[in-house]
């Protein structure tokens, strides 16, 4: 019988693609930790075995997504506030504030005739200018993790469509 190979469960920083990597032999990353897919050297990770879908995460990575997706927000900062910019409406009903979470057509008025006001600058500043919206990140998080979660959503703003299975 053959040993099984370690797996890391990953998710991609721009698309948010979850993945099965292989790590280095002898190497075992650590929870949470960035690691370099790209061509060229990698520190860490052999390479990548597959994209997978949420129903394949492990009940660990279940509970660390949530974290990690806030993490990753977190991170690229000027990227999501540039969101709250540049958001548009999508048809003559829906905008796309609308489709994250707990954002409802008062608050996205608020947001928006507060970005009339000027640019938003990053979290702190849309917080302070919209003390109804407590944690932009949060929101930003969750609706990423609602677009994986769902494979038929309507409207990505964040994520990659998941490949679609061929009939047998």
């Amino acid at each position: 019988m053959s040993q099984k190979k370690p797996l890391v469960q990953a998710v991609g920083d721009k698309k948010f693609t979850l993945m099965e990597l292989v790590p280095k032999n002898g190497v075992i990353p650590e929870i949470q930790a960035r690691v370099y897919i790209g061509s060229g050297d990698r520190d860490t990770i052999d390479h990548v075995k597959q994209r997978i879908g949420y129903p394949d995460l492990t009940h660990g990575a279940n509970l660390e997504l949530p974290y990690i997706l806030e993490a990753c927000v977190r991170h690229q900062e000027e990227r999501f506030v540039k969101f709250f910019n540049e958001a548009h409406s999508i048809t003559t009903r829906l905008h796309m504030l609308e489709l994250l979470p707990g954002i409802g057509k008062k608050l996205m008025w608020s947001i928006i005739d507060e970005h009339k006001k000027g640019d938003f600058k990053s979290f702190q500043d849309i917080h302070e200018r919209i003390p109804s919206l407590h944690d932009p990140a949060k929101v930003l998080a969750h609706r990423i993790e609602e677009e994986l979660k769902d494979d038929f959503i309507k409207y990505r703003l964040f994520t990659t469509p998941p490949r679609r299975q061929r009939p047998a």
